[in-house]
């Protein structure tokens, strides 16, 4: 099994280069700017590529992130296959790349999506509503 390696975090490589795929080759035309904030940018990369309950653990460093969407989008965009991303597993990831096929760009789907939730929350707030909603 081959493991993506960045020279200083498991973010898009934002803090040691440009994001290499397991073929070598940079993802031209991603807007990576995020991976300056990914609260992981300081983790040790084994942290985040590991397996079993160890996952867990890793999970948990994305939690609070404020740019966990956008590493969950490059990774289902780019089909990356280990490590932690956006706070999902390999196994959760490959689970929602089949229940989601047609899906042509993640990024602009879940943009999309906090766009929405932060329309209907700015609207809950305005009518004094508390709806609950369910991700």
């Amino acid at each position: 099994m081959s493991v993506i390696a960045f020279s200083h975090c498991a973010c898009a490589g934002e803090c040691g280069g440009p994001y290499r795929g397991e073929d070598g080759v940079g993802v031209a035309g991603d807007d990576q700017e995020w991976g300056a904030r990914a609260a992981c940018r300081s983790a040790d990369p084994d942290e985040l590529f590991v397996e079993g309950a160890a996952q867990n653990q890793a999970k948990a460093v994305c939690r609070g992130c404020s740019v966990r969407t956008e590493c969950l989008a490059h990774a289902l965009d780019h089909r990356i296959e280990y490590g932690i991303w956006g706070g999902m597993t390999e196994r959760e990831r490959r689970a929602l790349l089949r229940r989601r096929p047609t899906v042509t760009s993640w990024r602009l789907l879940l943009d999309s999506a906090r766009a929405e939730y932060g329309r209907q929350d700015t609207g809950d707030q305005e009518t004094g509503g508390g709806a609950s909603r369910t991700a």
